[in-house]
């Protein structure tokens, strides 16, 4: 019997070393190493676990304590007989009390009860983070193996087999499920987390799944929410079961007499302050930007060394919302913690609330501000503004603290701010955000009868006009305005449309190689790193190495070889990466997560059987078609250089902007006159992000006539006319041609460098 016991000990834990790349929070979890020891009784008085059918562990028992203590568990009963008799539940609950971790795991157990006859339980998160490390937790607390019973599938990794009946997700992962099967048939509770977020994906997911509730009256929707956002979820789905959840625990607020001038320095300098006082406990410190998260961690690490070590160690912890990084392995040393006392400093936005995981922390600090990026649809592009945060963002951040009734929250901005300047609610990102995408997944919806979506905020109409006309001038449309095949498979990809047409015209000319590259290293976190005061011009020097006189591209296509190259030539892959990559001042968790979307990009193009053209990177002809493929997806991001000095002008409206410090044309003599650009964005010193240099004439070869015609006025659209009028007699015979064979003048046929043929 101890023999057995000790192998169910070992398949209870696997789940601790399933993969290499552990959540970096997970030692939040403190696994206990004596549990081997307490699982040893009696065999006839083990419990079996209905789940995986193996007796529990006293690990088990020991959590169970902790749940039943979360305020979340005294609502079980009634939130089971409610999922019992009613298709839809709306939780609302504050922030810390138990909804994610222990609503999802009943739902389990209610899909255990029906046996599995309707599906399993998927669970969406808004941060890819959090879904994974709610995997870990729940897998712990239910007893079970991470990747086999419980699971997840975040963009570009997966962790789940046909067995998992717990699965957490990304919610735009699960509206991507959709295009394959529109009615979710494989689950038979879907759980829509963090709904007062309002991501794009989950209020997309909110007006799909009404009409996929009327096709299977036997499927289950919850949905967690906070409290601010309960009566427009009423309102919205009528009259179904509503349970709140309350955290009767409120913080001690401490305001600051004023708002402050430098909110970044007086939120470190309040940090440091905290510490020396020597109270124990973690701090969370929201931040207005993710530029402010990294900039705060490098002066912590810095300040480190001049703090007294009687102190202890500050760890900073940087929790971006949007950083699409490799699970980083934890470095845990048991000896080292028991040497000093370690303070983990948890820094990330109002956005990454939902981040945070510590128990242990005592302090919030909360500047009162944030950056936000809302999309202009009349120049295509976001621009980036500093405001307060909303009135229920920061009673959320009063949340945080959790049911620790002696923490502290310090508000870096007097009581009257909360009342005269910050808003009830921020809007949602439906109503300020780039829709292309979303237009593109609904197009693709119509094919399967579920296009039709009712929106719980309606969006922008300017901003759905915008994207329709880019989807057109894509090619992605047919003159009926449905999907054309081209746009099908552009939806095939996770990628932004424009990125999905460059690799589909890749195809065409022979460099699906480099795109694809391209494609991984523009979607995957910038690989170039903000260096530490006193390193730029060593890091300058460092990245020029890797400069392609093309421009950026080709100048990412160099960095991912020569990291891959770095790889090949190590003995020790993990070791060398790291240390090459420090070596570059760049980021080694970016460029293994370029590795890892890149290699999802050419499984993608296998399964939908688009040919993968040999590497030719480095010649002249390859060169000009990765440049053909560029123009083809981004002929919307032209600028040209007006007065020679680098001030560029856009093609579609009057924004003029520079390039950016990590461009490799930037601080060199030669500046190119016409550029294409990947990101452009209005701050206070507008920039153009990853530039390469193109020809007027190459342009003019592949842009849709029907957009250059709708182009506003300009010096740079007279200067492109007279590339037009320069032509052959013989090619503008052709081109008028193909314009009068086409039955729509307005919708010419697409040149055959646009065409993707697809057998």
């Amino acid at each position: 019997n101890v023999f057995l016991l000790r192998v169910i000990y070992v398949r209870k834990m696997e789940f601790l070393t399933f993969s290499p790349e552990t959540h970096c929070f997970s030692d939040l979890l403190n696994y206990s190493d004596g549990d081997e020891e307490e699982i040893v009784v009696c065999g006839e008085d083990l419990e079996l676990n209905p789940f995986d059918g193996l007796p529990y562990s006293s690990r088990y028992y020991k959590l169970m304590k902790e749940r039943e203590e979360l305020p979340v568990w005294k609502e079980k009963y009634a939130f089971m007989e409610s999922l019992l008799h009613n298709q839809i539940v709306i939780v609302s609950g504050d922030a810390k009390t138990g909804k994610s971790s222990q609503i999802p795991q009943w739902c389990a157990e209610y899909c255990l009860s029906v046996h599995y006859q309707h599906g399993v339980v998927v669970c969406t998160q808004v941060h890819k983070q959090a879904a994974v490390w709610l995997a870990q937790r729940v897998a712990d607390e239910m007893d079970v193996n991470v990747g086999h019973e419980v699971g997840y599938f975040v963009p570009f990794e997966s962790c789940c087999t046909t067995e998992t009946i717990l699965r957490y997700c990304t919610d735009d992962m699960l509206q991507r499920e959709m295009m394959s099967t529109p009615l979710l048939n494989h689950y038979g509770v879907i759980i829509l987390d963090d709904v007062h977020k309002r991501t794009i994906a989950t209020d997309v997911l909110l007006g799909l799944l009404k009409g996929v509730l009327i096709s299977r009256p036997e499927l289950r929707l919850v949905i967690l929410t906070a409290p601010h956002m309960s009566s427009k979820l009423q309102s919205y789905y009528g009259s179904v079961p509503f349970i709140r959840v309350e955290n009767k625990h409120q913080a001690e607020v401490v305001y600051s007499c004023s708002v402050q001038e430098d909110h970044f320095l007086s939120a470190l300098r309040l940090l440091f302050e905290i510490h020396h006082t020597k109270e124990k406990g973690d701090i969370v410190i929201f931040l207005a930007c993710e530029q402010e998260i990294e900039k705060a961690y490098q002066m912590i690490r810095q300040e480190q060394s001049n703090l007294n070590p009687d102190l202890g160690e500050l760890i900073p912890v940087p929790l971006c919302p949007t950083n699409q990084d490799p699970i980083p392995k934890p470095n845990q040393d048991k000896q080292e913690c028991c040497k000093t006392y370690r303070r983990k400093v948890l820094l990330t936005t109002s956005f990454g609330e939902s981040l945070i995981w510590s128990k242990n922390i005592t302090f919030v600090i909360d500047v009162g501000v944030e950056r936000r990026k809302v999309y202009n649809p009349r120049i295509r592009a976001d621009s980036v503004i500093t405001q307060p945060i909303s009135k229920s963002q920061a009673e959320m951040h009063k949340q945080i603290l959790g049911m620790s009734s002696s923490g502290k929250l310090f508000c870096l901005y007097p009581e009257e701010f909360t009342y005269k300047e910050m808003k009830p609610h921020l809007p949602a990102k439906i109503e300020e955000s780039n829709l292309t995408s979303m237009v593109l997944f609904l197009k693709r919806m119509d094919i399967a009868g579920l296009g039709h979506c009712d929106f719980i905020s309606r969006p922008a109409p300017e901003s759905l006009m915008q994207a329709l006309e880019d989807l057109d001038y894509l090619a992605a449309l047919d003159n009926d305005g449905n999907l054309s095949e081209f746009g099908i498979i552009m939806s095939e990809f996770p990628l932004d449309p424009q990125l999905s047409k460059s690799i589909l015209a890749s195809c065409e000319f022979g460099c699906v190689d480099e795109m694809l590259t391209i494609a991984a290293m523009v979607t995957a976190p910038n690989c170039f790193l903000h260096t530490p005061p006193g390193t730029e011009e060593i890091a300058l020097t460092c990245w020029r190495k890797f400069s392609h006189p093309a421009g950026d591209h080709f100048t990412l296509i160099n960095v991912f070889n020569a990291f891959k190259k770095a790889s090949i030539n190590s003995t020790s892959q993990h070791c060398s990466n790291e240390k090459w990559c420090r070596d570059y001042f760049l980021s080694c968790s970016a460029l293994r997560m370029a590795e890892i979307i890149r290699a999802e990009l050419v499984e993608i193009m296998k399964r939908i059987e688009l040919p993968i053209s040999e590497p030719g990177f480095g010649s002249k002809e390859n060169m000009l078609s990765v440049k053909k493929s560029l123009l083809s997806g981004y002929f919307m991001h032209i600028a040209r250089d007006v007065d020679g000095s680098g001030n560029y002008l856009m093609l579609t409206h009057r924004q003029v902007a520079q390039l950016h410090p990590f461009s490799s044309y930037y601080n060199t003599r030669r500046i190119p006159e016409w550029v294409l650009f990947h990101e452009f964005s209005i701050l206070e010193d507008n920039s153009i992000r990853v530039v390469s240099e193109i020809s007027p004439d190459l342009f003019m070869e592949l842009v849709p006539q029907y957009y250059f015609s709708n182009l506003p006025p300009s010096e740079s659209k007279d200067i492109l006319q007279e590339v037009i009028n320069h032509l052959s007699p013989v090619s503008t015979m052709k081109e008028e041609q193909k314009t009068n064979n086409d039955s729509k003048e307005k919708f010419p046929e697409t040149p055959p460098e646009q065409r993707c043929i697809v057998q």
